[in-house]
């Protein structure tokens, strides 16, 4: 077994008898790859809380799209914070949903 810490998480990789993981380039670019994944994943920033407002008033992003008139796409890469919609847009998300502005934007402190 061959455990690694990255970021207070522990990834443990078994590996047989004979290292088979380590003995071949698959099995090196199959460890690159978790690592890989990792660190794209644990530092994505979610900068808006568009999702959570959308679950809290219990409104489907395909709702919200409409009211817009935006592709159901870009609301949600907004709510996946894949991209991130203009302050003008934001306003009027607020605006459509009837909360405050900064209900949309997570707190940096």
């Amino acid at each position: 077994m061959f455990s690694l810490q990255f970021n207070q998480v522990d990834f443990v990789i078994l590996i047989n008898k004979q290292n088979e993981i380590f003995s071949s380039w698959l099995g090196l670019m199959y460890i690159v790859h978790i690592f890989a994944y990792y660190a794209i994943f644990m530092t994505k920033n979610y900068i808006n809380r568009i999702r959570v407002v959308l679950a809290e008033k219990n409104i489907a992003n395909k709702s919200l799209a409409e009211k817009m008139k935006k592709s159901p796409t870009t609301v949600s890469r907004w709510c996946n914070n894949e991209m991130q919609p203009s302050l003008e847009t934001l306003v009027e998300i607020a605006s459509q949903l009837d909360v405050d502005v900064r209900e949309l934007i997570n707190p940096t402190k």
